[in-house]
């Protein structure tokens, strides 16, 4: 599971790092779907992975809020990450897309935040 776990994180930190990207663009150039879609992928990676990691099998249709709240079950300081203000239609398995330009960023900070927190509790420590 541990290779499982890795393929997960490597992947996460990659659908980040392409969601920045994006956001560096001028802003009239910015794809907002991008962004969201890609944000909302890695928060899902890094939620699986770190799961994974604790030998626990996840469904391929887990909402998000589901995953967090296992990895809160395991680790009490994911409680740290705050998935409030995440209002994408990804939680309603109408669409994966954010409706609204502030919503993206949010995505994307929140899984700035679930990265950062990772890599602080020594998660992602191999990177």
């Amino acid at each position: 599971m541990k290779d499982r776990a890795t393929k997960l994180y490597v992947e996460a930190i990659q659908k980040l790092k392409e969601a920045n990207d994006e956001l560096c663009r001028p802003e009239e150039d910015v794809v907002s779907q991008l962004v969201c879609y890609n944000s909302q992928l890695a928060i899902v990676n890094y939620l699986k992975g770190f799961l994974l990691q604790n030998e626990i099998e996840t469904r391929i249709d887990e909402s998000i809020n589901s995953l967090y709240e296992q990895c809160i079950g395991i680790n009490k300081k994911f409680e740290e990450i705050h998935l409030s203000g995440f209002e994408c239609n990804a939680h309603k398995d109408e669409s994966q897309f954010c409706n609204q330009s502030n919503q993206f960023s949010r995505c994307f900070d929140i899984a700035d935040s679930l990265d950062a927190f990772m890599r602080r509790e020594k998660i992602l420590s191999w990177t």
